[in-house]
C-alpha cells in the first residue's frame, strides 16, 4: 500500500531523541518519515500495511542492537529488500565491516554531515526504484500483463507469514478455463491467447482490495490470492466472474487457512 501523500517512506531507528531530531528535520521535506527508539518498534514498522523504503539504523541501542534488527529484516521475505542504512558512532573498520556482511547497503559514521546523509539517502532511494520496477517487469506474465508464478509464489509466503502473525484467514481460488484446448484446436493459437489476455484481464478486474492478487498459474489457469477475508469468502469470488463472451466457462476451486 503506497503513502497516500505519494512521499517515499523513511524510517529512523535511534534511541537517542537528539539524533531522531536532528535527522527527521533534515529530511521531513522531502519524505515521509516514521521514527522508532528500539530494535522491535522499528520490525514492527517495517512489515507494516506502508513499510519504508529506506530504514536509517543506528546500532548501539538497548535490548536488541542494530546489527540483531538487519540481520531481522534480511531473513524475513517482507523486508530483505529494504535498504538499510546505520547511522552510528562506531567507527571502527571492523564495525563498518560487519555492517556491510549482514546487508547494510551503506555506513556513515557519527557525528555525520547532513548534506552527505540526504545525499546518500537520494542516491539509494534511486537506485531502490530502478530495481522495484526491473523486479515488477520480471514478475509479470508476457502474454496476460497480470502476475506470473514468481509473483505468485512470492506474495503466498509473504501473505501467509502475515496471516500467521495476525490470526486472519488466507482464501486462494484457482479458476481453470474449460474447454480451453478445444478452443485453440478450433480458433487457432492466436485466437486462443486473445482469449486468454480478456479473461485474466476481467478477472484481475474484479479484485476488491489492494492486497489481492490475480496471477497466471500455466495454461488457462489463473490463480487468485486474497487475505483477511472470512472463511470460505473465497466462494464469493466466483459470482464475480461471470462466462466469458467467447462461449467458455471457468470452473473454480477454493481453498481458506
Amino acid at each position: 500500500m503506497k503513502n497516500t501523500e505519494n512521499k517515499q517512506i523513511v524510517l529512523i531507528v535511534d534511541d537517542a531523541p537528539t539524533n531522531l531530531k536532528v535527522l527527521g528535520t533534515a529530511l521531513k521535506d522531502t519524505y515521509h518519515l516514521k521514527l522508532a527508539t528500539n530494535g522491535e518498534e522499528a520490525l514492527g514498522l517495517a512489515i507494516s500495511k506502508n513499510p519504508p523504503d529506506i530504514i536509517l539504523l543506528d546500532i548501539m541501542m538497548p535490548d536488541m542492537d542494530g546489527y540483531e534488527v538487519c540481520k531481522k529484516l534480511k531473513e524475513a521475505p517482507e523486508t530483505r529488500d529494504i535498504p538499510v542504512v546505520f547511522i552510528t558512532a562506531m567507527n571502527e573498520e571492523k564495525d563498518e565491516e560487519l555492517g556491510l556482511q549482514l546487508g547494510a547497503i551503506d555506513y556513515i559514521t557519527k557525528p555525520f554531515s547532513i548534506p552527505i546523509v540526504k545525499a546518500r539517502v537520494k542516491n539509494h532511494l534511486e537506485l531502490k526504484q530502478y530495481r522495484d520496477m526491473l523486479k515488477e517487469n520480471s514478475m509479470i506474465d508476457g502474454l496476460t500483463q497480470i502476475a506470473n508464478r514468481r509473483r505468485f509464489d512470492e506474495t503466498l509466503l509473504v501473505e501467509w507469514n502475515r496471516q500467521k502473525r495476525h490470526s486472519e484467514p488466507l482464501s486462494m481460488l484457482m479458476i481453470d478455463i474449460d474447454f480451453f484446448k478445444n478452443y485453440n484446436d478450433t480458433y487457432g493459437h492466436l485466437q486462443g491467447d486473445e482469449c486468454l489476455r480478456q479473461i485474466a484481464q476481467t478477472i484481475k478486474k474484479g479484485l476488491k482490495r489492494s492486497t489481492d492478487l490475480a496471477a497466471r498459474w500455466g495454461g488457462g489457469r489463473v490463480c487468485l490470492c486474497t487475505s483477511r477475508h472470512r472463511p470460505y469468502s473465497s466462494h464469493k469470488y466466483r459470482r464475480n466472474y461471470p462466462n466469458s463472451h467467447y462461449g467458455l466457462g471457468t470452473s473454480a476451486r477454493g481453498l481458506t487457512c
